[in-house]
């Protein structure tokens, strides 16, 4: 009988079999889709049970993100390719950089082609958040389905030693993972639509927490206005048009005002907001919100 790390892959809620979908391959492709639809709609029902210790995990990262540290995501396979997806969509959407990355077992080539055999290398792990400096500031949230993937471990193991946050994101309870971190989110979603396939429910449960984890810790990092992405990188025609909506939106600005706004001000909707309010040029704007840690609102005097 196989293991994974220390626990039997046979005692994993993720390894069983749903035997509501025991004749998977007897349906038609309508009522496929309406079977995976109805077992996804469990997950949002998982993560909901799992708020207070999402919630608390990220209000000790948004505490180490102000205070210049980073968030280190840490999975492998689909776990890994998820985390990745989410760390390198903050620059875009928030304006960071090298402020929230992943450690994928198996290294970029991972991402793209199967090297499954990785995720058992608890050295690799550690290595890695070794390499990258990983510091007593920073947050490390290992990502693994099963709770036990031997690279994620060596990578939390590694943090706590140095005294970084450790934070197990997994999708099974009382895991080897979530024993040794200072903070467990355990998003039990069951068995999967089809059995031990964990990029199904399991890997739309990660999702949604890091989702949770990256948005919430920029919003409270002052990276939005409202509901409004105001960091923005505007680096194409669609997020260009974005930001001149923002800027319109937020000062009530004509669009040919908007637009010779944004242009003088580099693109900073946050810039751009500030100049057509107060009447500033782009560095005495930025020197402003430099003082108000970077919080639109602030700087607009409508909160201290």
């Amino acid at each position: 009988m196989s293991a994974i790390g220390n626990s039997n892959i046979d005692d994993l809620e993720t390894e069983k079999q749903d035997h509501r979908f025991g004749n998977l391959d007897q349906l038609s492709a309508l009522e496929l889709v309406a079977t995976m639809n109805k077992a996804d709609a469990e997950v949002a029902q998982a993560v909901g049970a799992q708020a207070a210790d999402v919630a608390d995990a990220i209000s000790e990262i948004s505490k180490r993100f102000a205070t210049g540290g980073r968030i280190i995501y840490a999975g492998a396979g689909t776990s890994g390719r998820i985390a990745t997806l989410d760390a390198s969509e903050v620059y875009p959407t928030f304006g960071v950089a090298d402020r929230v990355l992943a450690l994928m077992a198996g290294g970029r080539d991972a991402l793209v082609e199967s090297c499954e055999g990785a995720e058992d290398d608890q050295q690799a792990g550690r290595a890695a958040a070794e390499e990258i400096g990983l510091s007593k500031n920073d947050a490390l949230v290992g990502v693994a389905s099963s709770g036990s993937t031997p690279y994620v471990l060596g990578a939390l193991e590694y943090a706590n030693e140095i005294g970084a946050l450790s934070v197990a994101l997994t999708c099974n309870a009382d895991s080897p993972m979530g024993k040794i971190s200072k903070h467990k989110i355990e998003v039990v979603v069951g068995a999967e639509v089809l059995a031990g396939s964990t990029r199904l429910k399991a890997g739309t449960a990660q999702k949604m927490v890091l989702n949770m984890i990256s948005t919430i810790t920029m919003v409270q990092a002052g990276k939005t206005y409202g509901n409004l992405m105001v960091d923005v990188v505007a680096s194409n025609k669609k997020l260009r048009r974005r930001a001149l909506n923002m800027v319109q939106l937020i000062t009530g600005a004509k669009e040919p005002d908007a637009l010779t706004a944004l242009e003088s001000h580099g693109w900073s909707v946050k810039s751009s907001v500030v100049g057509i309010r107060l009447g500033l040029d782009h560095t005495q704007a930025t020197e402003l919100l430099s003082a108000s840690g970077g919080v639109l609102a602030v700087a607009l005097g409508e909160r201290s």
